[in-house]
């Protein structure tokens, strides 16, 4: 009887588990946990993180990381990986023609902070899906994390 419990309940505490949503909050957060380490590490020990596969700065799986981009649109971390270091997206268009880019450059030079809305390629799903992303400028530099909208 209790073996019997035990299966049934493993696959609904499971569901649970693999249901969870990643939060807006857990994304600001993790950007501002980004922008700490930069502030206690220096700026290419953060670069470095954020860029390593697995590292602190990668949630769910990869479908949760930080990325960082200069004011004039070039990567300078991220967490998809080093081949996209050093590439200038200043004109990078979605699916919809948004050069999403820019839209985060405009929300850093006015704002400083905040959400911003486009579509991307999920890793978990490799579709491209409505995305929101929360960029916070430090020292001249855009950080920022993206949830995917279900």
């Amino acid at each position: 009887m209790r073996h019997a419990l035990s299966a049934l309940l493993v696959p609904v505490l499971s569901m649970g588990l693999a249901a969870q949503d990643i939060t807006p909050a857990e994304t600001e957060a993790l950007v501002k946990e980004a922008i700490a380490f930069a502030k206690a590490n220096g700026k290419e020990a953060a670069f470095k993180e954020i860029t390593r596969a697995g590292g602190r700065f990668h949630k769910h799986g990869g479908e949760l990381y930080v990325f960082v981009y200069d004011l004039d649109g070039k990567v300078v971390a991220h967490g998809q990986g080093a081949s996209k270091v050093g590439v200038n997206q200043a004109k990078a268009k979605d699916p919809d023609g948004v050069e999403f880019v820019q839209e985060r450059i405009k929300l850093a030079k006015t704002k400083g902070k905040g959400w911003h809305d486009y579509q991307y390629a999920n890793p978990k799903t490799g579709k491209r899906e409505p995305k929101t992303s929360y960029i916070e400028v430090w020292e001249g530099l855009i950080f920022g994390a993206g949830i995917y909208k279900k």
